[in-house]
């Protein structure tokens, strides 16, 4: 088991529609194929942890219109590749440790507006399947994403 005193706190969500499909961004300035992934982002000191989530779900992506699922009990790491990581390396971190949350969108697909907090995260969104998640993120986050997937499969 890694030191996890070495990763940045950091939390994720899967956001299913009402036909278990799962949102998925395009990463701005990222070129393809592996460029969509979820919201996720760092959780600030002193934040709860569903908090630090809705609050990333909102700015990534425009939703607060979303229920509860479920969460990973344990905390999800990844390694930051050789010259990855910008000033999260730089901050001293070797990766990010994640808790991660399946949330129902409960509102209008109008709500969804991936400018809706700058600098955007994303440039574009889609629905897809859960199960295709891990091929399509960056292969450095993949191991986390399939125990993502597996971890919410249920929801799906």
């Amino acid at each position: 088991m890694p030191d996890l005193s070495l990763y940045r706190p950091n939390v994720g969500v899967v956001l299913f529609n009402t036909a278990g499909r799962v949102w998925f961004g395009r990463r701005a300035f990222t070129p393809p194929p592996h460029n969509w992934q979820f919201p996720q982002g760092g959780v600030d000191d002193g934040e709860n942890l569903l908090e630090a989530a809705r609050r990333e779900l909102a700015e990534e992506t425009g939703v607060t219109s979303a229920s509860l699922l479920g969460h990973t009990e344990e905390w999800v790491a990844y390694e930051f590749p050789p010259g990855h990581g910008g000033g999260k390396a730089r901050d001293g971190w070797i990766g990010q440790k994640q808790i991660w949350f399946a949330m129902r969108f409960t509102g209008d697909e109008q709500e969804i507006d991936v400018e809706h907090h700058q600098p955007a995260e994303f440039d574009a969104w889609r629905w897809g399947d859960l199960a295709d998640a891990p091929q399509l993120v960056v292969p450095f986050k993949r191991l986390a994403y399939e125990h993502v997937v597996q971890a919410f499969m249920a929801f799906a």
